[in-house]
């Protein structure tokens, strides 16, 4: 199974108002490193020092300080067809929170809309 699909996998075990996870990646061929570095920096993928673990991914849904699902799908299909191999382990997600956005002045047709599209 390659990178993009496994996340797609995790991401799919996830209920559907999880907010941000945190996945730990690992690349099986170590000489690759550098060529996994240059794509994972398009999703600003955290190296790790001195652990078992190369990267540590932040990855939002809806909204967030993190790289988009969609985006780190496809950067993650990108290390597939470039052929590199490895391994990802969801470390950490969290659900049901809702941004605080401030709606002061707004019209109550985007109040509805918010409403609506974070299902609060």
């Amino acid at each position: 199974m390659g990178l993009a699909s496994e996340f797609k996998g995790i991401v799919e075990s996830l209920p559907d108002d999880w907010t941000d996870l945190v996945l730990d990646l690992r690349i099986h061929d170590e000489g690759r490193y550098v060529d996994g570095a240059v794509l994972l920096s398009a999703i600003n993928a955290q190296p790790y020092s001195k652990a078992g673990w190369h990267w540590r991914i932040l990855v939002a849904h809806r909204f967030g300080h993190a790289a988009a699902a969609e985006t780190v799908g496809g950067v993650l299909r990108k290390l597939d067809r470039e052929g590199i191999t490895g391994e990802m382990v969801l470390r950490d997600f969290h659900e049901g929170r809702a941004e605080v956005v401030q709606m002061w002045g707004r019209p109550e047709s985007v109040r509805q809309d918010f409403r609506r599209r974070r299902s609060l």
